[in-house]
């Protein structure tokens, strides 16, 4: 963890932004916005890029990871140009935690990849790359998207120490575990044989 040098008043707002922030529900949005009907009750009703991908728009899917990874991106961007680094992990923090658990949707969010993918980019990118690269691999070896986010997000603390990036650890430590959390349905289907692969209905 970082060493916290900033005032607490301050952290906390930027607590609170950052989850406001985490929370927007881009997925939702972008399939009502292009007629595609409410994300909710299409495929797992996941509101994360992978199930936009159902609804058959590629362009959507696309945007809806986009701005999942931006959003935990720009938190962190924006904390550490203010407050510094300590704020900036809390940011990307409460930004992943608005995604997993947004207050106006039953605390029912996504799965987190995505946004944990941009906050790792935007706090250090060689780590980011390093994670990204890890899931491409793992899907192009497995062809199961989320068995590729569980690869990754159990490697991404052994990047970050690999790369020299310590203070991180403990934050990826908590975020990846809230991955496998959210993802532990999957889990129990790659267990059984059953979990989709890419490119299957």
């Amino acid at each position: 963890m970082p060493i916290i040098e900033t005032g607490w008043p301050a952290l906390l707002i930027t607590a609170i932004l950052a989850y406001l922030l985490g929370s927007v529900p881009f997925g939702i949005v972008i399939t009502r916005v292009m007629g595609l009907g409410d994300l909710r009750r299409i495929g797992s009703g996941n509101i994360g890029a992978t199930n936009v991908l159902r609804t058959g728009s590629k362009p959507a899917a696309a945007a809806t990871l986009l701005l999942d990874s931006g959003k935990g991106a720009i938190a962190v961007l924006l904390a550490r140009g203010a407050l510094g680094g300590d704020a900036a992990q809390l940011a990307g923090l409460c930004a992943f935690l608005g995604h997993l658990f947004p207050a106006w949707l039953g605390f029912r969010g996504g799965k987190g990849v995505a946004t944990f993918l941009g906050i790792l980019l935007a706090l250090a990118w060689p780590v980011g790359i390093a994670v990204c690269a890890t899931w491409a691999a793992a899907a192009a070896i497995f062809r199961i998207s989320s068995l590729a986010a569980l690869v990754s997000a159990a490697l991404a603390g052994v990047w970050a120490a690999f790369l020299g990036y310590g203070a991180m650890v403990a934050l990826i430590v908590i975020m990846a575990t809230l991955v496998y959390y959210r993802h532990l349905p999957n889990i129990e289907r790659i267990r059984a044989g059953t979990e989709p692969k890419i490119g299957r209905k």
